[in-house]
């Protein structure tokens, strides 16, 4: 399979989501060598367009894109002619005339990758529009819940905390719906939207969600995008939904514990669960720069045949 772009999870199918997971696992197998580079990218040129602060998935994407051997070139918004009012295509199109082949792009605006890839010659990555989607966010969760529970078709998923503004959760129903996970939303009513046209469960109270839940993603509340107060304060927010040790004993033994970071430690997340060992955000960042290679790699119709081990040392 290859793709143009990746512009969100929702327009892709379960076969892509599914490819793209399958993908990434010999990549990651690369992790363990002494040299941990393919020249699958060798000669391409990836472009980190990042008009929102980013340490994750920026550092992500450029170590993804120079373990596949591609040159890559870190753009700042707050240093570049966007800030004298150029337009995000017209410095796009300056880029692409640099010969760039792939363009990772953030951007505060719902959106703008979509605009973009209609605008540009080049690969577009939606690395986060605004609060629409964050597509390679989802892929890395959904590899990490399906290496750590050998499948994801049955599984309860619960998302906890700030739906409204998350575009890590859209990304996540979007796909693990499609690969068949039965989905739970739980947070305070102001922060859960109306899935209505959507096959999810909506959960007000915590202890409820956790009780059939076989995996739970924790997201960050924030508090950059919200326009006014969503709850009475960070105390009442933290009691109510905070993953606490407490808490925890409502929960399946085998919980699987996520959250996309950055975590807000002892507010959205205790800090003794963030490092308990259920939880699996460290491996969430590694299984990132996996994920984030296959999909630079699919997208550059790299003619390396990784079916045929030629990753292989």
């Amino acid at each position: 399979m290859q793709i143009k772009h990746l512009l969100g999870i929702e327009n892709l199918s379960k076969e892509e989501i599914e490819t793209i997971i399958d993908t990434a696992k010999p990549f990651k197998d690369i992790f363990t060598r002494s040299v941990k580079k393919v020249p699958a990218l060798t000669g391409k040129t990836v472009v980190n367009l990042f008009f929102e602060n980013s340490t994750r998935t920026r550092t992500s994407f450029e170590l993804a894109a120079k373990r596949l051997g591609a040159d890559v070139i870190n753009f700042s918004a707050s240093t570049s002619s966007v800030s004298k009012g150029e337009t995000v295509s017209d410095t796009a199109k300056t880029i692409e005339a640099m010969t760039s082949d792939i363009i990772v792009m953030r951007h505060s605006q719902s959106g703008a990758a979509s605009l973009l890839a209609k605008n540009v010659k080049s690969s577009v990555i939606n690395a986060g529009d605004g609060m629409h989607e964050h597509p390679t966010q989802a892929l890395l969760d959904m590899f990490t819940i399906l290496e750590k529970k050998g499948k994801i078709e049955g599984l309860n998923v619960v998302i906890l905390g700030d739906i409204l503004h998350s575009r890590v959760a859209r990304s996540n129903i979007y796909g693990l719906l499609k690969l068949g996970a039965n989905v739970t939303l739980c947070g305070p009513p102001t922060l859960v939207p109306n899935f209505s046209d959507m096959n999810v469960t909506v959960e007000y109270n915590l202890k409820n969600a956790l009780k059939d839940a076989d995996v739970i993603n924790i997201l960050r509340i924030q508090k950059e995008r919200m326009e006014y107060s969503y709850f009475p304060s960070i105390r009442e927010y933290t009691n109510l939904f905070g993953l606490t040790e407490d808490k925890l004993k409502y929960a399946k033994k085998d919980l699987l514990i996520m959250h996309p970071g950055p975590m807000n430690r002892n507010i959205e997340i205790g800090n003794s669960v963030a490092d308990c060992p259920l939880s699996v955000i460290n491996e969430q960042v590694t299984n990132g720069v996996a994920v984030r290679m296959a999909i630079l790699y699919l997208v550059s119709g790299s003619s390396v045949n990784i079916a045929n081990n030629d990753i292989n040392e």
